[in-house]
């Protein structure tokens, strides 16, 4: 016969769970596992501290969660600043290749907006406001927007595309 074990009661740790449910879900956890409910929490929290075998104190966290939100903040402006540059950049870039449609008197070979091309070609008809939009052009600059509408003459010209009341359309 085997000898009952006097539960130790200094080692008992009690346990209020937020819900009913919650224990029950508990329970049927540890049985789907095959243990005890006790071994069940035991395993659970010992996994836990294994894998955090650093854990550090409150103050700490506070301090290194502090640094990180100044790291973020350095980032987030020097990510601002690297969007101005850019957009300035990518408009210099819209403007030496309009360059080609500003000039009167241009000789040479004209290279068209890919992305202009792109727009009229899905085969709907768009106005100029909506492709100045999709371009990322202001339709306050006046060069890019006359530059736009050359290249739109030009493509109606050549019978690429042709005008409605409505706007653009690509034709097939």
């Amino acid at each position: 016969m085997d000898a009952l074990v006097k539960p130790d009661k200094s080692r008992y740790v009690y346990v209020y769970l937020p819900s009913a449910e919650d224990k029950a879900r508990w329970d049927k956890l540890a049985s789907e596992a095959g243990v005890p409910l006790s071994r069940f929490v035991i395993e659970i929290v010992e996994n836990a501290l294994a894998e955090e075998s650093d854990i550090k104190p409150r103050a700490e966290i506070v301090k290194e969660l502090g640094s990180l939100k100044d790291e973020i903040r350095k980032l987030q402006d020097e990510l601002r600043l690297k969007n101005v540059v850019l957009d300035k950049y990518e408009n210099e870039l819209k403007r030496y290749r309009s360059a080609a449609f500003l000039d009167d008197d241009f000789k040479g070979t004209r290279e068209y907006s890919k992305g202009l091309i792109n727009i009229l070609k899905r085969g709907n008809v768009i106005d100029s406001y909506k492709i100045l939009e999709e371009l990322g052009i202001d339709p306050r600059d006046a060069d890019l927007v006359k530059a736009v509408s050359v290249e739109l003459d030009n493509l109606e010209a050549y019978g690429l595309i042709t005008s409605t009341p409505r706007g653009w359309r690509w034709v097939e």
